[in-house]
């Protein structure tokens, strides 16, 4: 399956080109957007590179996946928004996750809200998904702030199996995600 495009009053949502490989390799090197993923170390080119490769390949096997987000007036990247399987915590699989990571220059401008929002839009009315969890660090306020705006509540406590960093997992059912877009 290709890639959507979606938009919202400020944001394009769109595939991964060529291009972007170098703006996701600077996404992933920088240590404070990097401080809460993971294990929490900044990733190599390579590591950025391969997880380039999978943003394209999941839309193939899932219909589904990450998007990248741009500035609909200035065409500027953004970061990153969509939807992904969370293999790293086996213990709510089978699952959905909705995730987001935007430059710093970026932050505090509501864009990780509004490109969520249209994210998670898509996972309930274009990709039929009946549930969709989100992972976060338990310091990561900013993200579960997000979380919480996208309708969520808190689902777990728990520890990733890999690194034991303790994360906070929220979710939102498809009854719950029509419940608020009807008020």
């Amino acid at each position: 399956m290709a890639v959507v495009e979606l938009r919202t009053e400020r944001l394009v949502l769109r595939g991964w080109r060529d291009e972007d490989l170098e703006a996701l390799v600077e996404l992933d090197s920088d240590p404070e957007v990097m401080r809460y993923v993971g294990d929490g170390k900044p990733r190599t080119r390579e590591e950025a590179a391969a997880g380039f490769d999978r943003f394209r390949a999941t839309w193939a096997e899932l219909g589904y996946g990450l998007f990248a987000v741009e500035l609909a007036e200035t065409g500027e990247l953004t970061g990153w928004t969509g939807l992904a399987v969370p293999t790293f915590l086996p213990e709510v699989m089978p699952a959905v996750e909705i995730g987001w990571r935007l430059f710093r220059r970026h932050w505090g401008q509501g864009i990780a809200t509004e490109a969520a929002r249209e994210a998670l839009r898509f996972g309930f009315e274009e990709a039929g998904l009946e549930r969709v969890v989100s992972i976060c660090h338990v310091d990561n306020e900013p993200s579960r702030r997000v979380m919480e705006k996208l309708g969520m509540r808190q689902d777990r406590l728990t520890s990733v199996p890999a690194h034991g960093k303790q994360v906070r997992v929220l979710a939102i059912t498809r009854d719950e995600y029509e419940a608020i877009r009807s008020v």
